[in-house]
């Protein structure tokens, strides 16, 4: 999943003291999304997840909005991706999945939601992430929130799952993530009405974990990555972290069984568990030595990919 890091116009990437600090950065259009936003994203969490230094990913966007939906400015082309011919589209150009008799594959890469793409990369991260919501995420600015680990919300965010509005259904995985997170009533009382509501309503509803006036948006986030950064072994977190999610679809505990056998098992042997006992019997702060570059388990990944088709 290692990436070089690519030349940024949509999004910014800070890391300081084992933080990462993702911003989505077009202010000017509310940091609407595009396909190259889409991009940059993908190779921010290849980025993050190769860099051993990073202990946490913090998303957040820049100006007064967090993601306020698609860039709509192909207007009523917008979402018909045949038509689409300009760069801000997320599909590839010149590669149709239209067939010579006017039938659809849907099996074709060109068909795949830029959304998802962007949902599954965040997803598979082997670094937690926090998602500090600062204002408007209506669209993909909430659906690309749903795989991130926790979410805190300012007092100004608002959200909206209007894809009924616009004639089209809920994308980037979120009929998988939402229900799961929220419950199906809720899930479906959102997207049905199509509705924009406010912070403590996605409090209420389970959608953030905490909502904070804006000044503090950030330092919370920050103060949370911190305590993962300074207290954790980074191997553990990806485990762990990896373990919660892909148990979210298991059909029965054993499953949950195997993997914690597994797990337990294998960082057992590794220096991290010695590190972690021996530090706590010495009532010191611990140095884990296991890196996740070079030191995941080696039953790790224990499912296989997932081939869109």
């Amino acid at each position: 999943m290692g990436g070089a890091s690519m030349d940024r116009q949509e999004t910014k990437l800070e890391i300081a003291d084992g933080i990462a600090i993702l911003t989505l950065y077009r202010p000017d259009k509310l940091n609407a999304f595009t396909g190259r936003m889409m991009h940059e994203i993908i190779a921010a969490f290849d980025e993050t997840d190769a860099n051993d230094d990073v202990k946490a990913v913090i998303v957040t966007g820049a100006g007064r909005a967090f993601c306020a939906g698609a860039d709509l400015s192909a207007g009523a082309k917008t979402f018909d991706y045949d038509a689409r011919t300009d760069e801000q589209s997320t599909r590839p150009q010149g590669n149709s999945p239209v067939r010579a008799d006017g039938s659809v594959d849907y099996s074709h890469a060109a068909v795949r939601d830029g959304g998802g793409l962007c949902t599954l990369r965040i997803f598979e991260s082997l670094k937690p992430v926090i998602g500090a919501i600062n204002g408007a995420a209506v669209g993909i600015g909430v659906t690309m929130q749903l795989p991130m680990d926790i979410r805190i919300a300012s007092t100004d965010a608002k959200f909206g799952f209007v894809f009924a509005r616009r004639g089209i259904v809920p994308e980037a995985c979120s009929s998988w993530f939402l229900p799961r997170l929220v419950g199906i009533s809720r899930a479906m009382e959102w997207c049905a009405t199509g509705r924009v509501f406010g912070a403590q309503e996605a409090l209420e509803g389970g959608l953030v974990r905490q909502v904070v006036a804006p000044d503090q948006l950030l330092p919370t986030a920050i103060a949370l990555a911190r305590e993962i950064a300074d207290n954790t072994a980074p191997v553990s977190v990806a485990l762990t972290r990896q373990m919660l999610w892909r148990m979210l679809g298991a059909d029965h505990p054993m499953e949950a069984h195997k993997i914690d056998s597994r797990a337990i098992y294998a960082r057992g042997r590794q220096g991290d568990a010695k590190e972690g006992v021996v530090s706590f019997l010495e009532k010191r702060p611990a140095v884990y030595p296991d890196k996740v570059s070079a030191n995941m388990p080696d039953f790790f990944p224990w499912w296989a990919d997932r081939p869109y088709e």
